[in-house]
């Protein structure tokens, strides 16, 4: 096996072995996917479904339900509601990512082992995804299921932090 290239990126994840409770994994993974799936977003998609939205600013409608949203979980936090998630065994940092594989820091992993997971994605707007992953050795893992919209996101993330790592190697020279 080759290996992936990978570049260094500070998020976390939180996991644990599929094997634990894949039914209860697999509810989780659906339900994160769906996620922006709330009131104010199906909104969204039924005005641009009617074509309510065609002459509207795309980004200002976006930072409307982006604030919306901010709105409802500062809402949430003063009634101290918390989404319920599913409990996972272990935290971790990542080290390093690449498209379809990343590397813990430490190695807490067992190889040939099957994962879920719950990773932080430092983006806008910042939420969890789910994926799960197979082990490869004690570090590195190889994402084997992850949402179509949720990898576009980790792709873009890895691509902007090469393009970090290209700009500082150029600020060094």
């Amino acid at each position: 096996m080759s290996t992936p290239r990978l570049v260094p990126a500070p998020i976390s994840i939180q996991f644990s072995q599929a094997d634990i409770s894949q039914e209860l994994f697999e509810r989780e993974y659906q339900k994160l996917s769906e996620s922006d799936d709330d009131p104010i977003s199906q909104w969204l998609k039924l005005a641009k479904a009617r074509g309510e939205t065609a002459e509207s600013d795309p980004v200002l409608l976006n930072l409307m339900v982006e604030l919306h949203r901010k709105i409802d979980a500062l809402e949430m936090f003063l009634k101290n509601e918390t989404p319920q998630r599913v409990s996972l065994t272990s935290a971790a940092e990542i080290g390093a990512i690449g498209f379809e594989h990343f590397e813990l820091k430490e190695p807490l992993l067992e190889k040939d082992k099957l994962y879920y997971g719950r990773v932080e994605m430092p983006v806008h707007p910042k939420r969890d995804i789910g994926v799960f992953f197979k082990a490869l050795s004690s570090k590195l893992a190889n994402i084997i299921k992850i949402h179509e919209r949720d990898e576009k996101e980790w792709a873009a993330y890895m691509t902007a932090r090469e393009r970090i790592l290209i700009r500082e190697l150029r600020e060094k020279k």
